[in-house]
């Protein structure tokens, strides 16, 4: 099956990302996956949300044209090697990836991991933990620390 995904070019400008995300939230569109890629003064960011139609519409108003384009989400066992597994007999057969994003997911219903880069992750931290958000650590994500390089 295909999925219908919502591809926009938004200004790289301080609270761009905000505006676009708060208008949909604010017609109850829910965000499902989101990917964005920094291209220099502009930001291609890619959409799978609950109302696609009406998201184009609310984009479209805010003067952000939104185009529509298909993808397909593949489940693949959180192992070493899977991913290369099922890139393997698709790279045989003349099929490459054009662009990808992951969305991974923990146990717990009705949460969802989001992951950022900030221009100062360390104030950053600082906000978000004045804010009692949880942030999560490398252990959450089953990352070994090491110490050195």
């Amino acid at each position: 099956m295909k999925l219908k995904q919502l591809v926009v070019s938004i200004e790289n400008s301080p609270g761009r990302l905000y505006q676009v995300t708060a208008a949909l939230g604010e017609a109850g569109i829910n965000l499902r996956a989101l990917n964005l890629v920094d291209t220099g003064e502009f930001g291609q960011l890619r959409l799978l949300v609950s109302d696609i139609s009406k998201a184009r519409r609310i984009l479209m108003q805010l003067q952000l044209p939104a185009f529509i384009n298909e993808v397909v989400a593949v489940l693949i066992p959180d192992v070493p090697k899977s991913l290369a597994n099922i890139l393997g007999p698709l790279n045989d057969a003349g099929v490459y990836v054009t662009s990808m994003y992951s969305f991974i997911g923990f146990a717990k219903q009705d949460k969802a991991v989001m992951i950022f880069r900030f221009t100062d992750n360390d104030k950053a931290i600082e906000v978000l933990q004045k804010s009692n958000v949880t942030i999560l650590d490398a252990k959450a994500f089953g990352i070994l620390e090491t110490g050195g390089a």
